[in-house]
């Protein structure tokens, strides 16, 4: 199994607006931005679109999804 190997059933949900790098340096080099111009508010991608955008970005025909999104840590209180 390579690293563009996924379920079918896999998709990922791009929301240009969470995405922690957003700006100039990070937009410019997206594959979002590449193939649709400024930043949406949000696309979907396959697991199959996905496979396909590592595969040209691997081979340096697009830029690689630069998206960066935001993890839930554990929850903590102050003491």
């Amino acid at each position: 199994m390579n690293e563009h190997d996924t379920h079918p059933t896999d998709s990922v949900v791009v929301d240009c607006d969470r995405c922690l790098v957003r700006g100039p340096s990070a937009c410019g080099d997206c594959v979002v931005t590449f193939l649709l111009g400024a930043p949406p508010a949000g696309i979907q991608i396959d697991a199959e679109e996905m496979a396909a955008l590592g595969v040209l970005s691997d081979a340096g025909l697009t830029p690689p999804l630069r998206l960066v999104t935001p993890v839930a840590g554990p929850e903590t209180q102050a003491g």
